[in-house]
């Protein structure tokens, strides 16, 4: 009862492919490739790049000490 048997899974098969049918299937895994497809070319593209200009810049080896005050009540 605790692992699924090969006849398990070709009925969830059998049952998936009568809801869905063939061509809603095959369009769904094109979609999904062309989804994957598109997220590994962006992380390519990422890293090629180099920073755009209008991110900020990081700044290390500076601090700036301050003092908070209690504000005045009018």
């Amino acid at each position: 009862m605790g692992t699924w048997s090969i006849w398990h899974w070709l009925v969830v098969l059998l049952i998936v492919l009568l809801v869905f049918g063939t061509k809603k299937l095959r369009n769904i895994g094109a979609d999904l490739g062309g989804a994957v497809r598109g997220f590994k070319d962006g992380m390519k593209s990422s890293e090629d790049k180099p920073a755009e200009s209008g991110a900020a810049p990081q700044v290390t080896g500076r601090t700036i000490e301050g003092e908070v005050k209690d504000k005045a009540k009018t």
